[in-house]
């Protein structure tokens, strides 16, 4: 009985021993929101930045608490990121996008996220390869030199979206936004094929066998995450949920889109493009298929659970740049870990400005129009965009180069402290330098709001994912105003024809199947019961 009465007591002891950090943790967490609403009239630092200027202060309080034995509250975890920190925010993005600036631009959008981030991969990958052998970095094989390059084509372009609006900068912001989520999904789609070939013996069959699992990992993750999208919407639309709960309905939604994930995981595919398009499906049908109250609870609970996610790892990143472990190991040679660092930040400049402005080039041979093209002004700010570094990087660098959370070979120690420093000066330098240099590049952004966009502003568009009176204008004027987007690239017909037989088709065949506007089920006694009426 004193055995188990002990045993009892320890375990007891263990777990206050673990709700401490969490508490700690949680309270940090609060902290960053009211320093981030303090800063929100002078916008010289965003949430990101706070987060990181916190951890690190914490990091250093924790370390003379500790005798310098630890930096951190909780122990990072892969699976902690990728299965619960990143698919509300992959989700949110998708959820909130203004899908007709993502699609108008899409081809633009697909070349700078798919082929840039393939060309810069390409260049820092040969670069490292170069300079880190003549370094005689040990250790390091020609799978990690690959894998160098996706992780660090990763971007983190949310310094430059807060300081750019979307409805001023259309065509900006959406190259901006939309580049920066399949950036990241190219990367890890990227990482992951790296990982699962064998890379020993390098040939033209190795390098076709790569190439089509990129194919197929792209490919399959987006059909997958279009059709969970459209399954939530037939559900919610013939159960019609909000005639009984509309908790019901928005749990579904939560679930449906957590599942998309989910799914992607189990079939080896990438959650990240999968989760996205599902954001956008279900933001184009399923949001409509419910109740009015369940639209603003979905829209407020993803972009709440994404936001509180952002805050969580760049927190932890702040507080991990400090770990003790990592930096005893290269404490041997710091100027090896300075040099790196320098090198992995001029590859960095060097592959972005390698896509964006050719590419940019290639882009406005394809517009008609002088307000379609992107001038210098804007290259320039979409090349800045995609300097900053950030979680994305930082966990595919944990599972490059540690073993459960710990690294002790002196090579994988460098590439991991050089990329938590590449993390933190490019979000902390870069993200200062945002607001100024934009106001430089883009001093009359109002004055051009008109020419950059053929849709009127609403000061809702940010909040509400794309499902608000401007498509209702859209639908008024659609007849009138030609539409022309980027896919004038593959095809001859003008686009506006290609966008007409598309919203034909959506209107004839996909809406009444799946709902949509102008499906919405009818709720006695609901919100939605007396504008119907009406």
């Amino acid at each position: 009985m004193a055995d188990i009465l002990w045993k009892m007591g320890a375990m007891l002891s263990s777990d206050h021993s673990s709700v401490v950090p969490i508490n700690l943790f949680v309270a940090l967490l609060c902290a960053c929101i009211v320093i981030g609403h303090l800063l929100e009239e002078q916008r010289w630092m965003n949430e990101s930045i706070t987060a990181l200027a916190v951890g690190l202060c914490t990091g250093i309080v924790i370390l003379l608490t500790t005798g310098g034995k630890s930096s951190h509250l909780l122990v990072f975890s892969e699976d902690l990121f990728f299965i619960y920190l990143l698919p509300p925010i992959i989700f949110n993005a998708g959820f909130q996008v203004k899908k007709k600036q993502f699609f108008r631009n899409f081809m633009t959008i697909m070349l700078f996220g798919a082929v840039g981030t393939l060309i810069s991969t390409a260049i820092i990958s040969i670069g490292a390869t170069h300079f880190f052998k003549k370094m005689n970095i040990s250790s390091l094989r020609i799978g990690d030199y690959l894998a160098i390059g996706a992780i660090f084509s990763a971007t983190d372009s949310v310094c430059t979206l807060q300081v750019l609006n979307q409805d001023e900068t259309p065509l900006l912001y959406s190259l901006v936004f939309g580049e920066g989520v399949v950036n990241d999904a190219t990367s890890v789609v990227l990482f992951h094929a790296i990982q699962s070939i064998d890379l020993s013996h390098i040939n033209s069959s190795i390098a076709a066998e790569f190439l089509g699992n990129f194919l197929y990992l792209f490919i399959s993750s987006t059909i997958l995450g279009v059709l969970t999208g459209l399954l939530s919407a037939y559900i919610i639309k013939k159960l019609y949920f909000g005639r009984h709960s509309t908790d019901r309905e928005v749990a579904l939604m939560i679930l449906m889109a957590y599942l998309s994930y989910m799914l992607a995981e189990l079939f080896y595919l990438s959650a990240i493009l999968t989760v996205f398009f599902c954001g956008i499906v279900m933001s184009h049908y399923t949001w409509h298929n419910v109740t009015e109250s369940s639209r603003i609870t979905t829209k407020h609970a993803f972009a709440t659970w994404s936001f509180v996610a952002e805050i969580f790892i760049f927190l932890y990143v702040g507080m991990d740049a400090l770990d003790i472990e990592k930096w005893k190991v290269v404490s041997d040679s710091p100027g090896t870990s300075v040099m790196v660092s320098s090198i992995l930040l001029g590859l960095v400049l060097v592959g972005r400005a390698a896509f964006v402005f050719p590419l940019s080039f290639l882009s406005n041979l394809t517009k008609k129009f002088p307000y379609e093209k992107i001038d210098i002004k804007q290259q320039v700010t979409i090349w800045w965009a995609g300097l900053m570094r950030g979680a994305v990087s930082m966990a595919l660098a944990y599972n490059q180069f540690t073993r459960s959370g710990h690294t002790h070979l002196h090579g994988n120690a460098i590439m991991i402290t050089s990329t938590i420093t590449v993390v933190l000066f490019s979000t902390v330098v870069f993200g200062l330098m945002t607001k100024p240099l934009v106001r430089i590049l883009l001093p009359s952004q109002k004055h051009t709001a008109s020419m950059l966009s053929s849709e009127p502003s609403s000061p809702k568009s940010f909040a509400v994912p794309l499902l608000n009176r401007q498509d209702s204008e859209d639908n008024q004027t659609s007849h009138n105003v030609p539409r022309r987007t980027s896919l004038r690239m593959l095809l001859s017909t003008p686009s506006h024809t290609v966008h007409h037989y598309w919203r034909k088709f959506d209107n004839s065949f996909m809406r009444p199947v799946f709902g949509g506007r102008g499906f919405v089920p009818f709720v006695p006694c609901s919100p939605t019961d007396h504008s119907v009426h009406q």
